[in-house]
């Protein structure tokens, strides 16, 4: 078995996760890159509460990253233990964030435990 140990995510002041890949963007899209942490703080407001239409929510935020000019890959919303899709009663969720914007390739993920 794989053991996955999770630490905390380095951010920018303004949320962005750290990263090489951060070099990669324009300064007007290092401003927008900033909408991928809030899209992630969305999607955990709506499970903090009670919400779980997880492949309704994921297709909201994909579409809020859309109109923010991102193009998305995926927002995954999973059991932080394993990574299997969450279901109801899953209280460890980690929820998974990749969009390209511009040549830069972001990713971000935020930890959530529901009690």
């Amino acid at each position: 078995p794989i053991l996955i140990e999770s630490v905390a995510t380095q951010r920018e002041e303004d949320g962005l996760a750290y990263s090489s890949r951060n070099s990669y963007l324009s300064l007007n899209e290092r401003v927008q890159a900033k909408q991928i942490y809030e899209t992630l703080l969305v999607v955990k407001t709506q499970l903090e509460a009670g919400s779980q239409d997880f492949v309704a929510i994921e297709k909201q935020a994909m579409d809020q990253l859309a109109k923010a000019g991102f193009r998305p890959d995926y927002v995954a919303i999973r059991n932080a233990k394993g990574l299997e899709s969450a279901s109801y009663g899953t209280d460890f969720i980690v929820i998974l964030v990749a969009a390209w914007l511009g040549k830069a390739r972001l990713i971000d993920n935020l930890l959530l435990q529901k009690r």
